[in-house]
């Protein structure tokens, strides 16, 4: 709880600092469309990958399979587009590392390792 509190505290103090940077060398309406223009593209985009992901994950289910690489795919679009939809340059980035195809893999296998050391320590053992 303590890193979410600290990231919502100094990400948005980042965000600031490269708004003002990025505004004396491009022009501040600028950054305001770009601004724009990365939230729409990345959230169109986000919502294109999410469909697929979901598709994926219901023909895996469909037969017979589980759908573990296409929900792994589908956390990284959910985290990815609400890092697009927040207004910024660098949640921006992370966001479109998350939501493309073939940068999102090693996220995923660091998700997947998470859950895995989660699932393993909180594990309940059942005996009859």
């Amino acid at each position: 709880m303590r890193w979410l509190l600290l990231g919502l505290i100094i990400i948005p103090a980042i965000e600031i600092g490269v708004f003002i940077w990025a505004g004396g060398i491009i022009g501040p309406w600028w950054v305001v469309a770009l601004i724009i223009f990365t939230g729409v593209a990345g959230v169109s985009l986000a919502r294109k990958e999410g469909f697929e992901a979901w598709k994926r994950a219901q023909n895996a289910i469909n037969n017979g399979q589980p759908p573990g690489w296409a929900l792994m795919d589908g956390i990284c679009i959910f985290i990815g587009g609400v890092m697009l939809f927040a207004p910024g340059f660098i949640t921006d980035i992370i966001g479109f590392i998350l939501v493309l195809p073939f940068t999102r893999g090693p996220f995923k296998r660091m998700i997947e390792k998470y859950l895995r050391k989660r699932a393993d320590r909180n594990m309940i053992i059942y005996r009859r």
